[in-house]
């Protein structure tokens, strides 16, 4: 994560008639009639590659999607799981981050059907997904105060800090002095993700808001299933 890395990236102009690319990012393909210029931009993650396609994707919030079984919702996200070596899609605010499935698939052929994926979609004009974006960190009249604050540090101090990586932080629970949260998009299986919770947003919770005792990561039921499944579908056609 950006903390643990210590990398931060400056967010870029679109648009603009020269383009100048910063390191970590690769400008793969430019469309002049729209104007779509696909950049593509390092996570600390080596297994997650961020896309930027220089427009709104989700506009707010973030959907991920662990398998292609749960894209249901979203047609981009259906159609970036047909390309081989695809893993895992993550749709951000501005941005789509893909996860390979292991260190041996190589990126550049993932990047080039990903971008041509990308900009077919953007000219046919679907909507991005037909489902309802991450919901857990919206205030509510339910919260109590702690819950609040803890949202609040988590959207405007932490989630936009971890989206630049390219992964998100969604809010799970708060009981017993433990804050639950769930690390998605690059933060799955991100080396650094531990260190980034521990040190990173476990230190900034307890320093604002003393009621926070510990910051523990967790996974939905329903990925974990997936994911169970996943891995012994991968186990198979690699003893096949």
């Amino acid at each position: 994560m950006a903390a643990a890395a210590g990398v931060r990236w400056t967010l870029l102009r679109l648009f603009r008639p020269q383009w100048t690319v910063p390191p970590g990012r690769q400008l793969l393909f430019s469309l002049a009639v729209r104007y779509l210029s696909i950049l593509t931009q390092d996570t600390p993650n080596p297994r997650s590659l961020k896309f930027i396609p220089g427009k709104p994707v989700l506009g707010t919030g973030t959907l991920d999607f662990p398998t292609s079984s749960a894209a249901d919702c979203s047609s981009l996200a259906r159609n970036l799981f047909e390309v081989e070596g695809v893993k895992s899609v993550f749709l951000g605010p501005d941005f789509i981050t893909l996860t390979k499935t292991d260190d041996d698939v190589e990126w550049a052929d993932i990047k080039r059907n990903a971008v041509e994926v990308i900009t077919k979609f953007f000219e046919s004009g679907e909507p991005v997904t037909t489902g309802v974006t991450h919901p857990e960190n919206s205030v509510s009249e339910e919260d109590d105060d702690i819950v609040s604050m803890i949202k609040e540090l988590l959207d405007t101090r932490i989630r936009p800090t971890v989206q630049e990586d390219g992964g998100d932080v969604i809010f799970k629970g708060f009981a017993d002095g433990t804050v639950k949260l769930k690390l998605v998009g690059s933060c799955t299986g991100c080396p650094s993700s531990t260190v980034t919770l521990k040190n990173g947003i476990q230190n900034m919770l307890q320093f604002y808001i003393p009621e926070v005792d510990d910051v523990e990561q967790v996974e939905d039921e329903v990925d974990e299933i997936n994911m169970k499944v996943f891995s012994e579908l991968e186990q198979k056609l690699k003893d096949s």
